[in-house]
């Protein structure tokens, strides 16, 4: 015992001060990647989870990238797309709206000036009322509807010291009549469709829904199919969306104070 709490003195304390401290995540970390308006944009076909596209008008050519459906694989800022197309730092990239995870810029012409998209008077009334009710206090399901267990590693990390989100007054529970919302990994298989309905329906009101990695804001790579209904918001409404294959467990933890009001989403510049 006594070598034990020396040891526990010599380590001191190893918990990290993020949310109230920035968080810089290791040089060998790969965020979302940042596209270059007016520059030479990678075509569609290079991204492996189909998270670019582009349209031809007057205007020139428009490269929207999809931040739900993006693995962050870094391969659209490979040669000869380099300076193009650089892989961020930023991992706060949690939005309330899928809309707010598309990214648009005009490709091959001047840049044109993109303004922050606004939340609707519904969408700032149910978060203040989430707020008031589970700001302080929160308890979650996770609920694995088919994922790859990537980013349920992610989540239990959380609840180790060094992230430790019982400090912050969250934790997860094993039952959803204990929980006050849902933490949801993976895209949603066919075969556990009704299950995830269910669990969902024996949380009581008001409750949140937080859909944590590209699968499930999007259904990832996999996307839709005769086995897949594809991302959470097919078949629940989902309150937080969380980029990310698998997000970092900062990244989940920022996710999860917006979905309750303590922090403010990110607003993804998109083009107007």
């Amino acid at each position: 015992m006594l070598r034990i709490l020396l040891n526990a003195l010599r380590t001191g304390v190893v918990t990290i001060r993020y949310p109230a401290e920035p968080s810089a995540p290791p040089d060998r970390f790969r965020g979302a990647p940042v596209l270059g308006p007016g520059s030479h944009l990678p075509p569609p076909t290079v991204c492996p989870a189909g998270a670019l596209s582009e349209r031809l008008d007057a205007g020139g050519r428009h490269v929207a990238l999809d931040l739900a459906r993006c693995v962050f694989c870094g391969r659209c800022a490979e040669d000869p797309w380099a300076d193009a197309v650089v892989m961020g730092r930023d991992f706060e990239l949690a939005a309330h709206h899928r809309d707010d995870l598309r990214i648009e810029v005009v490709a091959d012409a001047p840049a044109i000036p993109a303004v922050a998209p606004g939340r609707d008077a519904e969408a700032v009334r149910a978060s203040s009322e989430i707020h008031r009710v589970l700001g302080r206090s929160l308890h979650l399901r996770h609920l694995d509807a088919g994922s790859c267990n990537a980013c349920d590693w992610e989540l239990s990390a959380l609840l180790n010291p060094v992230y430790d989100i019982r400090r912050l007054g969250i934790d997860f529970v094993a039952s959803p009549r204990h929980a006050d919302g849902v933490v949801v990994t993976g895209l949603v298989t066919r075969n556990l469709e009704t299950a995830v309905r269910r669990t969902v329906e024996a949380v009581p009101d008001p409750r949140i829904v937080i859909a944590v990695g590209a699968c499930a804001a999007s259904g990832g790579i996999v996307g839709e199919g005769y086995a897949s209904a594809g991302g959470v918001d097919r078949v629940l409404p989902v309150d937080v969306y969380i980029p990310g294959c698998p997000p970092r467990p900062e990244a989940i933890l920022f996710g999860i104070l917006v979905a309750v009001g303590r922090l403010d989403a990110r607003r993804l510049h998109r083009e107007e």
